[in-house]
């Protein structure tokens, strides 16, 4: 994620910043410039950018509840920012306890949806693909008449995302985190991970590279209910960690595939916040783990440029964790089949964006 600069001031501010703690102007993320900008309010209730006067905005419609802080063209008919336009169950902003879910689900899709604005991938509503395009529903779980709490379940299905909405809170992720024995659970991962199956349906299976995904994840047509439920039954193979990124990307090649898109994501979101920071690593005596972000990794020429970078960050970052007493940022193994998977990731990425 990129540092930006108060239009008005000159003040650093960063991506979900509402008002500049400097000069007082408000700010917003303007999707179709990709950066923020300081805003003066029209008469009409429109907004212009201090540093383009005669380019004027809206602000989303979810703005009124500081649930987001994206704008909308000012003749755009849509009152919804290209990130909440996609939404379609939400949670119920009336009380305190939904309010509170549905402000830090938005932080995590507006953070998706700045990765895939940026490489221009496939996000078509369901207004224009009502059989696949992409849309949220974030569920609440079901409370039976004893007080049994039924949870509400994440997945994916033809472009329709489920997300369960009590996981915004630490509590009940950390519940299930631990429960699954997982090192790493995250709203945003449930988004980018979600959002993996989306576009496997529209740069794989919609593009006919169905032959080249195979030959690196494997064949993905044996039965998937059956892969998940010996997933939770035995486990992952003993090797896994050899070819997979996590156990649940053992379980199946889409599962597989999720998991490294969501990965790849990781990545380069993270290294381009490292740049933006004009982060190195320079550790006496390991010129080995020595590494700088001297590209842009939104436009990184391989994957195996992204990881080279990748490791040495994400070594130096766990170590300052672990010196905070807190887990590991990044507690992944990075194999090289793994590296083979984000590659294919990359190119997936890349060819779309020559189109």
């Amino acid at each position: 994620m990129r540092l930006y600069d108060c239009d008005h001031c000159g003040q650093p501010i960063h991506f979900d910043n509402r008002s500049c703690v400097n000069c007082g102007h408000r700010l917003a993320f303007v999707p179709e410039m990709m950066a923020m900008h300081a805003l003066e309010e029209e008469e009409d209730g429109t907004w212009r950018l201090v540093a383009v006067p005669a380019h004027k905005v809206r602000l989303c419609a979810n703005e009124s509840m500081d649930i987001c802080n994206w704008t909308v063209l000012a003749n755009d008919p849509h009152s919804f920012c290209p990130a909440c336009r996609h939404n379609r169950l939400v949670p119920d902003a009336s009380t305190e306890v939904g309010l509170s879910q549905w402000r830090r689900i938005s932080q995590a899709q507006r953070h998706l949806f700045y990765s895939l604005l940026r490489w221009d991938l496939p996000r078509t509503n369901r207004a224009e693909d009502p059989e696949g395009g992409l849309v949220f529903d974030f569920l609440v779980d079901e409370v039976k008449n004893d007080g049994t709490v039924v949870p509400a379940m994440t997945g994916h299905e033809d472009g329709l995302i489920a997300i369960r909405a009590a996981e915004a809170d630490d509590v009940t992720r950390e519940q299930v985190r631990v429960s699954m024995n997982e090192p790493y659970r995250t709203m945003l991962g449930h988004f980018r991970h979600e959002t993996g199956h989306y576009i496997w349906d529209k740069l794989v299976r919609d593009r006919s590279r169905i032959a080249e995904f195979r030959a690196v994840f494997g064949d993905e047509t044996f039965d998937y209910a059956e892969a998940l439920k010996r997933n939770y039954e035995e486990g992952p193979p003993p090797d896994w960690q050899d070819f997979f990124i996590s156990t649940y990307a053992s379980s199946h090649p889409w599962e597989d595939f999720a998991e490294c898109f969501a990965h790849y994501l990781h990545i380069v979101d993270t290294l381009e916040t490292a740049h933006a920071y004009g982060m190195t690593i320079e550790p006496r005596r390991h010129e080995e783990l020595a590494a700088e972000v001297a590209f842009n990794p939104y436009n990184a020429q391989s994957a195996e440029q992204l990881v080279s970078a990748w490791i040495p960050f994400s070594v130096a970052i766990n170590s300052l964790h672990r010196s905070m007493g807190v887990p590991d940022l990044y507690p992944f193994i990075l194999s090289p089949a793994v590296v083979a998977k984000l590659e294919f990731v990359h190119r997936l990425i890349h060819d779309h964006l020559k189109k």
